[in-house]
């Protein structure tokens, strides 16, 4: 509000308006001679169920060829839901059952499935189900109380229910209120049984887990005893309700991102490690580009730009909700010339890799329009001093004229004051003409004490308005003159300057197209410098990729967490399949460095997964397409079993899901219970899969069980090694050297192990006697 006055005085504010500114399924029936016609005549049908929510997919399918329910667990996905257009081209599904209450990123893809009337083939039905029907507890009673072929009658409802668990994942809730909403739309279709009596219910024949093809599965267990993510609670007391940050882990030590975006695909291809060699060996080649020496400044020229890449979707969809904020205009302008610099830089590097290309063809001569448009509009400095758009000095001719009128009032408002002042009763000392956006130009005299009552306000020739801070308002001749020849002069100049932004916003949403990819480009460009700027720190070497390996070898590899946090780190080499067996049993003493080892095989079969340099001199990893871990028990009251029974369920998890590609790791497995029950679940589990000959998954135990090898409960074979932690006894001492070689370890030495723990000598001595 402008305030002009005859004599000094404060400028009081008037009132400005906002401006607008897991697989088990029984065996299938042979079909007879005439029953494999019949399946020709009716083709297999596929129905699928997907909910999506918070990033994350949980997709869940029955398939009518076999009778059985697949589904994937939990799933990270970009809003434009590429994982699930991917399922859909794999599967094809004839329907597609949703929750009536979706947002908006999964109505647009809905829509836009509904409208591919040409699809070939046949696009799929869409079903919509009331949001109850996905509940959470009501879906896991769906699962538990489902009458399923391949579990026997004579299980009790808790057997059932542990047996359930080791096949479907129900920590992925996603995935579990899929499979319910699956469940209900078959019973309430009647898929395959429509004829037949309706006490007579759907077949399943069994649940498989349904990875998409390249994708390496890895269940949130494996996840968390590798260390790969680890969430602590915030030590900020900002924070401390909400806020999590992430610990000593994989993630924390690589994540060098510059923006958000980044940190956020960074996490994606950690949720979704690839068997994918083309896509492995692109990300490859731009690590090993910048790490360089030549090219060390390169890297941090263009880290210093991502940090400048912002939040462009969210912008982009304030101004489709005309809901665009001052601070939005500046952010966007820096975001699309900090884009322009990687473009220009991108064209200097060799066209060769495809990441430059790509940011050199695809950062198109439209950024430069947008940051040329808004450069030339946009007033930032005036837009954060009267918080709302603001556009600069010609521009709009009007709107500068009305702006020198604006910025010229206060002298002509003094002059206008002074007139007035002649006209006023004697015993009124000043007064002063001021301006208030939508109310208009008021006089404005200070309280008499003789103006007590309201009636004692009325002044002849002036129209009473209200009465502020012992100032009374009042409407004269000369402002309502004033109002008609200037008008609503701030009122008028902030619409004509809203308009412009309108008019700016469907500018740059014409061109949203360009920013969205910008964003994916810089950030894939934003993780692999970060990637690169780890391996250049801790000495990673590039992996190399061999399909017809089955298995990993390493040579002097390392674990990424524990050699920054030891002084001296011993690297060890790992290699199976081929003429070093598929299983490997490792033994040795407690504290030895067992448990280390199979995390650091994980731990480096993972990063090389994820497209990124590992911890070793060389590593030639082969076909792995999925980690099973049984190393930590993830104990927790909630889940109400015991921690053996946990084991159980993951080693089950391995059992039932391992192929001949997959990388399982277990450490003490049997420890929970009996020892001579452990020791015989531990062989039972092991000659299983030695059973399987050449199928069998790799896999690396490590166990303090030396009646294993004593009393040889494996099979003898080219299949199994045997690995020990290599010591030394030095008097009474026990020396560890942390290596891994070929043998059996002769003893656990617990009461070494017990000395250095605190337990006191006669405890030991006395542990001593009883076991000899």
């Amino acid at each position: 509000m402008a305030t002009v006055g005859a004599t000094p005085g404060r400028t009081p504010q008037g009132p400005v308006p906002g401006a607008a500114s897991a697989s088990f399924a029984s065996p299938a029936p042979v079909p007879g001679p005439g029953e494999a016609e019949e399946e020709e005549e009716e083709p297999a049908e596929i129905h699928l169920c997907v909910l999506w929510n918070s990033g994350y997919l949980g997709i869940a399918y029955y398939d009518t060829s076999d009778s059985t329910i697949h589904f994937m667990p939990d799933a990270p996905d970009h809003e434009s839901l590429k994982l699930l257009q991917r399922v859909l081209d794999e599967i094809n599904p004839r329907t597609v059952v949703t929750s009536a209450k979706q947002d908006e990123s999964m109505t647009r893809f809905l829509g836009k499935l509904a409208s591919q009337e040409h699809r070939e083939p046949k696009r799929p039905e869409l079903i919509f189900l009331p949001s109850v029907d996905f509940g959470l507890e009501i879906s896991k009673q769906r699962l538990l109380s489902g009458n399923y072929s391949f579990i026997p009658d004579s299980m009790t409802t808790t057997e059932k229910i542990l047996f359930l668990s080791s096949i479907i994942p129900f920590d992925c809730l996603l995935t579990v209120r899929a499979l319910g909403g699956l469940l209900k739309f078959l019973g309430r279709r009647r898929i395959g049984v429509e004829l037949e009596d309706y006490n007579v219910s759907v077949p399943i024949l069994g649940f498989k887990k349904f990875v998409l093809t390249h994708l390496v599965s890895i269940d949130q267990d494996t996840y968390g005893v590798l260390q790969i993510f680890k969430s602590e609670s915030h030590p900020s007391v900002y924070k401390v309700a909400s806020g999590l940050k992430e610990g000593l882990s994989l993630f924390g030590i690589l994540n060098r991102c510059r923006c958000k975006w980044g940190e956020k695909l960074l996490r994606l291809w950690f949720r979704r490690p690839t068997q994918d060699l083309g896509e492995l060996n692109s990300r490859l080649d731009v690590i090993q580009f910048f790490l360089l020496p030549q090219n060390l400044d390169m890297a941090q020229m263009l880290h210093r730009l991502l940090g400048h890449i912002k939040n462009v979707p969210l912008i982009l969809k304030r101004m489709k909700l005309s809901h665009t904020k001052v601070s939005d205009w500046q952010v966007l302008y820096k975001t699309v010339y900090s884009a322009l610099g990687l473009r220009d830089a991108c064209r200097s590097l060799p066209q060769s890799i495809q990441l430059f290309q790509d940011i050199s063809q695809e950062f198109s001569d439209d950024l430069h329009h947008i940051a040329s448009l808004i450069g030339k509009v946009v007033d930032f400095e005036g837009s954060l001093a009267e918080n709302r758009f603001t556009v600069l000095p010609n521009i709009d001719p009007e709107i500068d004229e009305k702006k020198r009128r604006l910025m010229g009032l206060p002298s002509f408002l003094t002059e206008v004051a002074r007139k007035e002042l002649e006209n006023l009763d004697s015993r009124i000392p000043s007064c002063s003409v001021i301006y208030i956006p939508l109310i208009g130009f008021l006089l404005s005299i200070p309280r008499l004490p003789s103006m007590v009552e309201a009636s004692d306000f009325e002044i002849e020739g002036l129209d009473f308005m209200f009465l502020s801070e012992e100032k009374l308002h009042y409407r004269s001749a000369r402002t309502k003159e004033l109002d008609a020849l200037l008008g609503d002069l701030h009122c008028d100049i902030r619409d004509q300057e809203t308009l412009l932004m309108y008019q700016l916003q469907c500018q740059v949403l014409a061109r949203a197209t360009v920013l969205t990819r910008v964003l994916d480009l810089a950030s894939r460009l934003d993780v692999l410098l970060a990637l690169a700027s780890a391996a250049r720190d801790y000495g990673y070497s590039r992996p190399c990729y061999s399909p017809r390996l089955l298995g990993v070898r390493i040579q002097n590899g390392r674990h990424p967490l524990m050699e920054l946090c030891a002084r001296t780190f011993v690297p060890n080499s790992a290699e199976c399949g081929g003429d070093k067996g598929r299983v490997k049993v490792i033994t040795g003493p407690n504290s030895s460095g067992k448990s280390i080892y199979l995390k650091q095989v994980g731990l480096i079969t993972f990063m090389a997964l994820v497209g990124s340099f590992v911890p070793a001199e060389e590593a030639e990893i082969g076909a792995v397409d999925a980690i099973f871990t049984r190393i930590h028990s993830c104990e927790s009251i909630s889940l109400g079993l015991s921690t053996f029974m946990i084991d159980l369920n993951q080693v089950a998890k391995a059992v039932n899901n391992a192929t001949e590609q997959s990388l399982v790791l277990i450490d003490e497995f049997g420890k929970g219970t009996n020892t001579v029950d452990g020791l015989a679940l531990l062989a039972a589990v092991l000659r299983h899969w030695l059973a399987l000959g050449p199928t069998c998954p790799h896999i690396f135990v490590a166990t303090n069980f030396l009646s294993l090898v004593q009393l040889q409960l494996l099979p003898q074979g080219p299949l199994v090694q045997y690995l020990t932690m290599e010591t030394c006894e030095d008097g009474n001492d026990l020396v560890f050297f942390y290596q891994v070689c070929e043998g059996v370890a002769n003893a656990s030495h617990a009461s070494h192990t017990a000395a250095q723990a605190g337990l006191p000598d006669k405890l030991i001595a006395r542990g001593k006697e009883v076991r000899s």
